[in-house]
């Protein structure tokens, strides 16, 4: 039976100039869209008094790594088409056509080495990117000032009890020993404002929240009363202030899908959440769909005329790829798209578009 792979000297050779070719586009591309990035924040870096050059240093460390997964997959296709360019105009491709391999064993060393880009992209945005992401956004909720220590606190929440809406500024600890801080209650009734009442803390009190020294100011008559310490929010759990903001770009695989187990467990939605977790597998799984998309720079005679043609038709297709991944995840935290469905079907469709090009290509 014959191997599926060209030769192993072939298939080291493909690997290597595609592999040499991408990673060298993605360092070209990070070091121009870091200092494009560096030149819009670092003004508001050294704005804060004590910052300097380690600061800088610091912010290009984190965000670096949002950039190198970002456009890994674009670089996986320019990489492509460089690499099939470069062999259909050596006359290789069509070498290896007449010894009687198919075009799907032609691409076999670029899909087999994009496999690998893509278990490391995984492996990367999973350990690295997450925790860059998660810091780098806590930094800047803190305008670039000393480095908040993550104690898992929580800030800026809303939660909806019947027809009252309660904002608090912070949460301190988890469970029954959960703290608010800076507690606002918008007592509606029928959906219209009747008063707000405020409050600096807030502690767990039965299956209510006991706030004080609360002052409450009436839509109607204009005026602010002192209330002492009154209990709000009852039937609220702490989970609900707790669990309230979750950012899944800030979150390992793991982590994320712990989260949104915690979170279905407390009554909350999850569905984006849900879209973003399988986005982290579908997402470095986009590098293998890459050379099916670029190969139609292999195929066709180069002295026709038509290669650059096919280059472009396969950049097309790959950004093509990239903006129904896009919209299908912002149809996915819409609600529109089902999670699985808003993460995998722009896979699914360019892998099929592809296969089609590919074949027709070959034939």
């Amino acid at each position: 039976m014959r191997s599926f792979f060209p030769s192993r000297t072939v298939s080291f050779y493909m690997a290597r100039l595609f592999l040499v070719r991408t990673f060298a586009i993605l360092a070209g591309l990070v070091l121009v869209l870091q200092a494009l990035d560096l030149l819009s924040e670092s003004g508001k870096i050294l704005a804060v008094p004590g910052n300097g050059d380690g600061q800088v240093w610091t912010y290009v460390s984190l965000r670096a790594p949002e950039i190198v997964a970002r456009f890994l997959p674009f670089s996986v296709l320019l990489g492509t088409i460089l690499t099939l360019i470069q062999m259909n105009q050596n006359s290789e491709v069509i070498a290896l056509k007449s010894s009687g391999l198919s075009a799907h064993q032609v691409l076999a060393p670029l899909l087999l080495a994009s496999l690998g880009v893509a278990a490391l992209s995984f492996a990367f945005n999973d350990r690295i990117v997450a925790r860059a992401t998660a810091t780098l956004d806590g930094w800047q909720k803190a305008d670039y000032g000393p480095m908040p220590r993550d104690r898992g606190d929580r800030g800026n929440v809303w939660v909806r009890a019947g027809d009252d809406l309660i904002e608090v500024d912070s949460i301190t600890g988890k469970g029954d020993a959960a703290r608010l801080r800076g507690v606002t209650v918008y007592d509606r009734r029928e959906g219209a404002l009747m008063a707000v009442i405020e409050a600096p803390n807030g502690r767990r009190d039965g299956n209510g929240w006991r706030v004080g020294p609360a002052t409450r100011f009436d839509v109607a008559t204009g005026t602010v009363s002192a209330l002492g310490e009154i209990v709000v929010a009852r039937g609220v759990r702490p989970d609900q202030f707790t669990l309230g903001t979750v950012n899944a770009e800030g979150l390992s695989f793991g982590a994320l899908r712990s989260a949104i187990g915690d979170l279905r467990d407390a009554g909350r939605p999850t569905k984006a959440l849900e879209g973003a977790l399988w986005h982290k597998l579908s997402g470095p799984l986009s590098s293998v769909l890459m050379p099916l998309l670029g190969a139609v720079a292999a195929f066709g005679l180069a002295r026709s005329g038509q290669l650059f043609v096919r280059a472009v038709i396969g950049m097309a297709l790959g950004f093509a790829y990239f903006v129904a991944d896009n919209f299908a995840l912002a149809m996915g935290n819409l609600g529109a798209y089902p999670p699985f469905l808003a993460a995998w079907a722009p896979f699914l469709l360019f892998f099929l578009i592809g296969e089609a090009v590919l074949i027709r290509s070959e034939e």
